[in-house]
This record gives structure tokens, C-alpha cells and sequence, in this order.
């Protein structure tokens, strides 16, 4: 009678991380706790309240639409410095229309049009016609500055139809629309670059542009859109922002592109990887909305909290070079 012989196989350990690179892994999430220990006991006792959190959530909600758009285009490797005057031109687009008599439905929707034309175009420019993304986004940049100066006149524009604010002033249980908008927007962005088909192809062509190409991946469509998805939520950023101001100004969103990168960058630095991901950019995105805040109530001004912003993004890109090399 035969014998049966049983092989067995060794259970392969896994890679478990030690305590220090658990530590090493969470540290901007572990930088953000700091923050709000640090503020909560410097201010006075304001900081860490109800009516101040929703302050903060209100405050970042536009600059995380943004850069939910800005982590699309990262992901794919590339890079958008349009965001900020595309949003401006966008809501001021939208003032412009409504206060020459179009209906706001279409107002909305043509200002949306302006944005996602903004993101065509750099798709064009990138994905098309090889140019850099930093130039090609930079002169973007620089022309629709001038359009949205354009579009104002160089002033402030009001006087629109009361129910445009319902836009961005309407509140839910307390909670700003703007706010309700970023959440609804960030799990549509988490859900597509997680499930999705075109999501895992922005990440493939992120990791390496060259294998996706070879895999079958049609690289240029694929960045063309990303650049395009920047710009409508760019422009949707815009008309939300003019709804909750009241107002449109020349360069109302301008600042925020810079904020945008720092909050991408800052998310970077979750991952092993330095991809961009979108939990990461919400984690960014808090820790610039809690440092603005902190800072405020601590009466720090406005041009020490640039430099310090400044600050942040030399680290974030420092911590993910790091990171990276020690994957």
C-alpha cells in the first residue's frame, strides 16, 4: 500500500513594523494631535470648542475641495498651479453672469463650464503636447489671473439674486454647506481612485507612466482627465466660495493653491509609498486649517503664519523623500 507523504511548507513570517516605525508612519497625524494639544492649552480655552471647530471646518471646507482636486493631478505625477486663480475666475464668472440677469441655475452651471475648460486646457498642454506640467500650469496660472481681473474689472462684485447664498450659507444641524459639500466630494474622490477603474490607472501611471503605457493604459487620456477633474472641482470651489463671502473679488481663491500643495504634500507623507492619497490630503488640509486658527487666536499675524505655511511644505517634502527612501 502506498504511502502518502506530506509536504509542509513553512509559514512565512510577516514584515511586521516595530513600535518606532509605527511612529515614524503616523507622524503628521501624530503632528496634528500635537497642534491641537499645543493650541488647546495657548488658547485660552477658545480653541478646543464647539462653536471654533465648526469655525475651522468652515473655514478649510473651500481649500479641501481644491485640494481633493489638486490630489488627482498628483497622483498621476504631475502638477497644478492653476488651481487657485480658476477657482477666482470661476465664482467671479459666476457674479458676472448673475448680476447681468442670467438665471443662477445657468450662472452655476457656465461658471462650471469656465473651470472645466481651465482643466482642459492644461490636459491639452500636458498630456498632449509634452509640455512641463509646472510651465504649462504656470502660464495658465498667469492668464487666468488676468481673465478673472478681467471679468471684475479689477473691483468687487455684489448684487447678485439672495438665493445664490444659499449656496454657501445654508447650515444642516449647525453644519455649513461647504463643509457638507468637501465630506460628499471626498468620499466620491476616495471611492473612485479606490474602486474604480480610472483609479487604479491614475495610480499606475503615477507609480510609473512607461509600465502603464506597456500594460495598455492610455497615458495621455488618462493624465488629460485627471487635469480636467482638477478643474471642475476648482471651479465648483470658486462658486461656493462667492456664495459663503458674499462677494467676488479679483483674486478671492488665488492664495489658496499654494495651501492646496502643502495639504497634498503633508498627505503624502502617510504612505510608504509618497503617493498622494486622499485620506492624506484631508490630514493636511486640518493641520493648515488648525494652524491658521491656532495662530489666529494666538494673535500671531498674518505674514508670520505665510512663512510658517512656507515651513511646513519644505518639511512635508523632506519627511516624503524620506520616507520614500526608506520603503
Amino acid at each position: 500500500m502506498a504511502q502518502t507523504e506530506t509536504l509542509t511548507i513553512a509559514a512565512v513570517e510577516r514584515d511586521r513594523p516595530s513600535p518606532m516605525q509605527w511612529v515614524w508612519q503616523g507622524s503628521t497625524v501624530i503632528a496634528l494631535v500635537v497642534l491641537v494639544i499645543v493650541f488647546t492649552i495657548t488658547g485660552g480655552g477658545v480653541f478646543l470648542t464647539a462653536g471654533n471647530m465648526t469655525n475651522i471646518l468652515n473655514q478649510v471646507a473651500i481649500l479641501t475641495i481644491i485640494a481633493l482636486g489638486q490630489t488627482f493631478v498628483m497622483v498621476v505625477g504631475d502638477f497644478d498651479l492653476s488651481v487657485g486663480t480658476t477657482a477666482t475666475l470661476s465664482g467671479a464668472s459666476a457674479a458676472a453672469l448673475m448680476i447681468a440677469g442670467v438665471p443662477v441655475p445657468l450662472a452655476i452651471i457656465l461658471a462650471l463650464v469656465v473651470g472645466t475648460l481651465v482643466g482642459v486646457v492644461n490636459g491639452i498642454l500636458v498630456a498632449y503636447l509634452n509640455l512641463s506640467a509646472f510651465v504649462a500650469t504656470l502660464a495658465t496660472m498667469t492668464t487666468v489671473a488676468g481673465l478673472a481681473l478681467i471679468v471684475t474689472g479689477g473691483t468687487t462684485l455684489y448684487g447678485w439674486p439672495e438665493e445664490f447664498g444659499f449656496i454657501g450659507q445654508s447650515r444642516v444641524n449647525g453644519v455649513p454647506f461647504p463643509v457638507i459639500y468637501a465630506i460628499i466630494i471626498a468620499l466620491l474622490a476616495w471611492a473612485v481612485l479606490r474602486f474604480t477603474t480610472i483609479g487604479r490607472r491614475w495610480y499606475a501611471i503615477g507609480g510609473n507612466a512607461e509600465v502603464a503605457r506597456l500594460s495598455g493604459v492610455s497615458v495621455r487620456s488618462t493624465r488629460f482627465l485627471a487635469f480636467v477633474v482638477a478643474g471642475f472641482l476648482s471651479g465648483l470651489a470658486g462658486i461656493v466660495l462667492v456664495s459663503r463671502l458674499g462677494s467676488a473679488g479679483s483674486s478671492s481663491a488665488n492664495d489658496l493653491m499654494m495651501f492646496a500643495v502643502a495639504a497634498v504634500f503633508l498627505g503624502m507623507t502617510l504612505l510608504r509609498s509618497g503617493q498622494a492619497n486622499i485620506a492624506g490630503t484631508i490630514v493636511g488640509v486640518a493641520i493648515i486649517g488648525v494652524v491658521q486658527n491656532g495662530l489666529n487666536i494666538v494673535g500671531v499675524n498674518t505674514y508670520i503664519q505665510q512663512v510658517l505655511i512656507g515651513v511646513i511644505i519644505i518639511a512635508a517634502v523632506l519627511l516624503s523623500g524620506l520616507k520614500q527612501k526608506n520603503v
